[in-house]
């Protein structure tokens, strides 16, 4: 069962309070180390309650609520990065948490770099409609469509009014055209929810280089990008640098339509 939690209004009215994960009561008390993480939370002890939300999300699984909390955890802390990848996370798993969408965008609000735009528009208007719902949700009204369109066709066959024939018929047709439709946004919104591509920069600032290694001079040089942008990653290549010997992981991303360049992995966190 939940409990209230104290409410901490900032200067926009933007609430940043933990809820507790909808799990009930079990022999392993995962609700339990939630409510030490809430305590810690109001207790303004933010580290350590974003260090017992990361404890019940690794030994008892994730759910919105408690990626939720800790994204809120994070901003408290300043780390606006890793904020918004526990966020994206909260809806991934919940598309209609609007808690979570509220946050994400206050914080996305005061990043510091605008990227153009990515995608097409027909793309990121796909991509918005799959995340209206869960994509179990939609290969559920993919699944009543279909049924819609076999009863059409039973209708069609095996009545002899006229009127519903004609109803069965192009209801039938209706209804499979909406099917068609409703489970591509299913595969579409499965996709999502499974990208491993997305990524986020969590440190306060890097720049990118033309070269897959840090810049040997400005010519290398791409661009500069501060904590809280998103990027995605289309490739990868090991690196040994030359005066440490540390093997290190450097990304080739996307950040708009216009730019593209390598980063430091140490700089980015997958959602």
């Amino acid at each position: 069962m939940k409990r209230l939690i104290n409410i901490i209004a900032l200067l926009t009215g933007l609430i940043f309070t933990p809820s507790l994960a909808a799990q009930e009561p079990s022999a392993s008390t995962p609700t339990e180390m939630a409510a030490m993480a809430d305590s810690a939370y109001t207790d303004d002890n933010f580290e350590m309650a974003a260090d017992i939300y990361k404890t019940i999300i690794a030994e008892f699984g994730p759910s919105s609520k408690l990626y939720y909390n800790l994204g809120n955890c994070y901003y408290r802390l300043g780390r606006n990065g890793n904020a918004i990848v526990a966020y994206e996370r909260a809806l991934r798993l919940d598309p209609a948490d609007k808690d979570a969408r509220f946050n994400l965008d206050f914080v996305n609000a005061r990043i510091t770099d605008r990227p153009g735009e990515r995608g097409t528009f027909m793309g990121n208007a796909l991509d918005a409609t799959a995340r209206v719902m869960k994509a179990d949700a939609w290969a559920w009204v993919a699944f009543a469509l279909f049924a819609v369109t076999i009863g059409g066709i039973l209708f069609y066959f095996f009545t002899s009014n006229v009127m519903l024939r004609k109803t069965g018929f192009f209801g039938g047709i209706a209804a499979l055209l909406l099917f068609a439709v409703t489970f591509f946004i299913a595969r579409r919104a499965t996709s999502l929810a499974l990208d491993l591509n997305q990524a986020v920069v969590i440190a306060p600032s890097t720049i990118l280089s033309t070269v897959p290694r840090e810049p040997g001079s400005r010519a290398q040089e791409a661009m500069l990008l501060h904590e809280g942008t998103r990027v995605e990653i289309l490739d990868s290549v090991a690196s040994t640098s030359g005066t440490d010997s540390i093997k290190r992981v450097w990304y080739d991303v996307e950040v708009d339509n216009s730019h593209r360049a390598w980063i430091d992995g140490s700089a980015i966190e997958r959602i």
